[in-house]
């Protein structure tokens, strides 16, 4: 146990350290360079907890192993529950059918394709493709980081995946608004706003693509940010039907006995339950701000200490595979998206 009494003293020291890089993570990210390209905290958390890992991690005691584990993992599925009180199920409603079928489709049929062609084609281990796919398909970093406690995997795999967020999520921040603007897309506001929540992995990608159209108007930047959270709640059904899965596949390869032992990730569930919550209104946008302010140096925490357990040794034999999978989801987000977006709008 980590806050037994003989471990206590390190887990904090652990938990302590890693808050420190999480801060200094959530003070670069305010900075000019990295706020313009729409890098979030979690990023920088998880570079610096890399950079850590690959050059100071044998200066530290290793009684504080303990709490960078426990902020990798505890924490973690705290600040994913409380992730909920970012979303409202009025905001879902908000945006119509059609914005949440193309949320629906374009998070299906992403990670369903991300996950075979980085096992079959591109001959990735399970984890790393499916780690890679959640990432394209809902919510970049944090999606990453909410599937990696229901597939257990390990933190190299995790940090593998968050890279392909970031680089192919910053390229669609810049290719966006040039496709946009030069009319090579036919859309109005409204459609390309929900073309870009559909779409874009992270969601300050989503928000700076509309900010930085000149005349774009909140219709774009409205429906984009909320398109984009109704594919941050779907992670919630979209890991329950994972843990179901996986349970089933594990029965089906004999690697557990007896009846089918279903893996729910109640914190999942519980983010519904928090979404929930805040659809009622009971509690005041201030305290709600502050609620989210917190929320996200939490995720910062668990993706530094995620960063502090990968070791660049750990990633010999992927090769460019990662690279090839990200960039085939990429394509189909893109292009894919392009036309499922048409298409349901004019339908529905």
């Amino acid at each position: 146990m980590p806050f037994s009494v003989k471990k206590r003293k390190g887990t904090i020291s652990g938990v302590v350290f890693v808050a420190i890089f999480a801060l200094a993570s959530t003070m670069l990210s305010s900075l000019d360079f990295f706020s313009s390209l729409g890098i979030s905290p979690l990023v920088i958390g998880i570079v610096l907890g890399i950079f850590y890992a690959n050059t100071l991690h044998n200066q530290t005691p290793d009684a504080w192993q303990g709490g960078i584990t426990f902020s990798a993992k505890k924490i973690l599925r705290f600040a994913i529950v409380f992730y909920g009180f970012r979303i409202t199920f009025q905001q879902i409603a908000e945006v119509g059918i059609d914005g949440f079928m193309v949320s629906l489709i374009m998070l299906s049929t992403t990670f369903v394709l991300g996950t075979f062609l980085g096992q079959r084609v591109f001959k990735m281990d399970r984890d790393t493709s499916m780690l890679t796919a959640a990432g394209a398909a809902v919510c970049g970093a944090a999606a990453v980081l909410a599937t990696e406690p229901v597939l257990k995997a390990q933190e190299h795999k995790t940090a593998v995946a968050v890279s392909m967020v970031v680089l192919f999520g910053t390229i669609a921040m810049f290719l966006y608004p040039v496709l946009y603007s030069s009319g090579m897309l036919d859309m109005n506001a409204r459609e390309f706003g929900i073309y870009v929540g559909g779409t874009i992995h992270e969601v300050a990608q989503v928000v700076a693509v509309p900010a930085s159209i000149p005349g774009a108007g909140d219709e774009m930047a409205n429906s984009a940010v909320i398109v984009k959270m109704t594919r941050v709640i779907m992670i919630a059904p979209m890991l329950i039907i994972l843990g179901i899965y996986l349970s089933f596949s594990a029965k089906k390869n004999g690697t557990i006995g007896g009846g089918v032992k279903l893996v729910i990730p109640w914190f999942a569930v519980y983010f519904v339950g928090m979404a929930g919550f805040n659809s009622l209104g009971l509690v005041p946008e201030n305290i709600v701000n502050t609620i989210n302010e917190i929320d996200t140096f939490l995720l910062t925490m668990a993706m530094t200490a995620l960063g502090m357990g990968t070791r660049f040794a750990k990633f010999k034999g992927l090769g460019l595979a990662p690279l090839h999978t990200a960039l085939s989801m990429f394509v189909w987000l893109v292009v894919g998206g392009y036309f499922i977006t048409k298409w349901v709008v004019a339908t529905f």
